[in-house]
């Protein structure tokens, strides 16, 4: 008895979509229709919007539900015998003779139900449909409704082309008026983005398209022309109108000027030409730290997981890794190209792209390191934008460190041990900075109490120049010699449990020590030539300016490592960045240049040797003019010369008319970065130009904005310094606003 309900429920569903799909067929024949006459989308979704809406509510599909279901049953199948009703109620609420004939009902109804057809006007919505298409399309082909598009494609909100005539005086019944405004944008292949139609004289499209014009008008016009930047160009004569084709290179604004049968010329406003750049991909590596080290014994792998995106499209992405093997001169390097393990599609948006990277599959050995990084490409032509991640490393520990060795006194191994530089701990910090937010107190602490233990040993590094022998030195022992030479330590008692762990310049040596007063005697020749321990800042071969600088930065280095001993490494950065600038001075001040060809005096006159006669010298002179360097200054002779427009002591010339065109170009390209402020000035100052503005307002307006878009000039030498408060500043300023 269930399956009878269940049919009659299929039964009412399909009704409901019958329904509904009439009211979409009639509905986007409508819509199809109204976009053929306007060639507008957006007119055309409205249309399908409320044409849809209205035939639902005429319609109604949801009325048919199981009761009207039931009742379209009862009348169109005699074997239900107008009892179908008694599926939808609940059996137990039936008699047995109701029971049964429910049963008799649902085994009828689930072999002929699935036969009937809900009632529906399905083909005759679809016929409708494709004669709305076929009305549209004849429309179109016809051109009957022509104005009609106008309208819709070109409404004053829409920022179409006006023109003005130069000339105030004449009517303006005479205009001629563009009866078709046509502005393609041809996206390069690469992007994928095709041909696109746009009304708007304002154009925003990508760094090498092409932008087509095509203006029709309803007169007879002659030299159409377009005023870039400075530039001419003339549009070329098509059947209907006029064309012009143009590869988006930079930022711009752009304006038309045509002259009619009469010769009058007329001239349009100035709009915006954006050219956006196509910018390079983006690389992102998840989770990976960017040193790694590796224990012998470790699994030597890094999982790489990268994301890689870009705004029309990527061509190729691959990792480059470089192997170090060999430490000093004998440093070698070997570099590999490897490829993600997922293939990468040439015009995809996005990419998670992965790699292990096994050190032993290349090759790699112990104290041997890793540098990679993520090289990706897009499909920008003629030329590929490149991007590249960061670096990350990975090194396999040395944990047998193979030292030089030397028998007695015959030499001492030199060679410092590797630390840290100054620029990696600034690096270091700035990361620990970073990092705060994402990591514990605890590991921010350890951290930067590792920073400080860096700091400390570079400082005792570079006081090794100075002639620091450790941190703190031991204290000298007194010596007392008797008579015969034999030395006597009043310490002798005392075990010196340093002694086998410290620098003994005099104790090695102790059998040959003379009496004091002999030393004396006798002044050592090779004093100034030695590396004297006993005075630090004589153990240094750097001149005293040098030795200077080096204590500073010793100095800089403690205050650097305190703050990052107290887990303060914001205010450790300024230490450590003038500690940097001290060491690179030492540095560059060490340097020692050499001239690759010595100096050629020319020949001496020997007749003219020892005369004293100075006959033919004559004093050095050198006259030089410098001009200050004035980027604006066509600008500043508008500003002037408005001047004496609103004054009314000039008229406006030709020779004024090449000034305001080179003023609007220098101008243009402040109001490429800045369109907000300087572009309706940059419009009035084409209005003055064009002699369609030529008012005293507009004079105004123009040499006020000129003004605030020039750079401040210069302070005047010997001008005076007087007291003035920041209260009368902004009230001046204020001043200057609303003049």
């Amino acid at each position: 008895m269930e399956s009878g309900k269940i049919h009659l429920m299929k039964f009412s569903r399909r009704w409901q979509l019958l329904s509904y799909a009439e009211s979409v067929l009639y509905a986007l024949g409508i819509a199809i229709l109204i976009y053929f006459i306007t060639k507008n989308v957006l007119f055309g979704l409205l249309a399908f919007v409320v044409s849809l809406s209205v035939l639902l509510v005429i319609k109604k599909p949801w009325k048919y539900n199981l009761n009207t279901t039931s009742a379209y049953v009862d009348a169109h199948i005699a074997e239900a015998s107008f009892s179908s009703g008694l599926l939808l109620q609940p059996e137990n609420s039936l008699s047995n003779l109701a029971k049964l004939q429910r049963f008799k009902i649902s085994e009828v109804l689930s072999k002929t139900l699935s036969t009937l057809t809900p009632p529906n006007k399905i083909k005759q919505a679809f016929m409708v449909m494709l004669g709305l298409m076929a009305i549209g399309l004849a429309i179109q082909k016809s051109e009957l409704l022509k104005d009609v598009e106008h309208v819709f494609n070109n409404p004053e909100n829409e920022q179409a082309i006006q023109f003005t005539a130069t000339d105030s005086v004449v009517n303006r019944r005479i205009i001629p008026i563009i009866t078709k405004q046509e502005i393609k944008i041809i996206y390069p292949s690469y992007t994928r983005k095709g041909i696109s139609n746009t009304n708007d004289p304002n154009i925003g499209a990508v760094v090498g398209a092409r932008i087509q014009w095509i203006l029709e008008f309803d007169n007879e016009v002659s030299s159409v022309q377009m005023e870039q930047m400075g530039k001419v160009i003339t549009l070329q004569k098509r059947k209907n109108g006029y064309q012009l084709e143009q590869l988006l290179s930079e930022s711009g604004f752009y304006n038309f000027k045509f002259k009619n049968e009469e010769g009058v010329e007329f001239t349009s406003d100035l709009f915006s030409m954006e050219a956006i750049p196509d910018n390079p991909p983006e690389i992102e590596i998840l989770g990976l730290e960017q040193y790694t080290y590796f224990d012998f014994s470790d699994s030597k792998k890094i999982q790489l997981q990268s994301s890689i995106t870009d705004d029309y499209g990527l061509n190729d992405a691959y990792i480059i890794a470089t192997v170090s093997k060999g430490s000093g001169e004998s440093v070698k390097f070997r570099e590999e190209k490897l490829n993600f393990k997922e293939s990468i599609t040439k015009g995809q948006k996005v990419i998670k792209a992965s790699k292990k990277l096994d050190l032993d599959a290349l090759k790699m050995e112990v104290g041997d390191e890793l540098y990679f990084y993520v090289e990706a490409f897009d499909e920008k032509k003629p030329k590929r934008n490149v991007a590249r991640s960061e670096t990350y490393f990975a090194v396999i520990k040395d944990t047998v460190t193979e030292e030089f060795g030397v028998e007695g006194t015959l030499g001492v191994d030199q060679m410092p041990d590797y630390f840290r530089s100054q620029r990696q701990l600034i690096i270091d910090t700035e990361k620990l900075i970073k990092d705060k937010p994402s990591i514990t107190l605890k590991e921010f602490k350890s951290r930067s109490n590792e920073l400080g233990f860096d700091q400390k040993a570079l400082r005792l590094k570079y006081g090794q120049f100075m002639g620091d022998e450790s941190e703190m030195e031991e204290a000298p022992s007194v010596i007392e010699t008797d008579e015969v030479g034999e030395d006597h330590d009043h310490t002798e008692d005392q075990e010196n449990i340093l002694k086998e762990y410290s620098h003994d310049h005099d104790g090695d040596n102790e059998h040959n020590l003379v009496p004091a007063q002999e030393a004396d005697e006798e002044e050592d020749p090779l004093h100034e030539y030695l590396h004297n321990h006993d005075d630090p800042e004589e153990s240094t071969l750097f001149e005293e300016t040098l030795k200077t600088k080096l204590r500073k930065a010793l100095s800089i280095m403690w205050d650097a490592e305190l703050h990052l001993r107290l887990y303060e490494p914001r205010k450790s950065l300024p230490f450590q960045y003038d500690a940097l600038k001290l060491i690179q001075e030492i540095k560059n001040s060490a340097r020692i240049y050499v001239h690759r060809i010595g100096f050629d005096p020319p020949p001496i006159k020997e007749e003219n040797r020892l005369t004293g006669s100075i006959k033919d010298i004559d004093n050095y002179r050198k006259n030089e003019t410098k001009e200050l360097d004035r980027p604006y200054k066509a600008m500043e002779k508008v500003v002037s010369r408005l001047e004496q427009f609103i004054q009314q002591e000039s008229d406006f010339t030709e020779q004024d008319k090449v000034v305001f065109t080179t003023a609007g170009s220098e101008l243009a390209q402040l109001a490429i970065d800045n369109p907000g402020k300087h572009l309706q000035v940059l419009q009035g100052l084409k209005e003055i130009e064009n002699n369609t503005g030529r008012i005293m307002g507009n004079y105004k307006f123009v040499q006020k904005g000129l003004l605030s878009a020039l750079p401040k000039a210069a302070q005047i030498p010997g001008a005076q310094e007087r007291y003035t408060d920041e209260i009368n500043l902004l009230f001046l300023k204020q001043l200057e606003v609303y003049d």
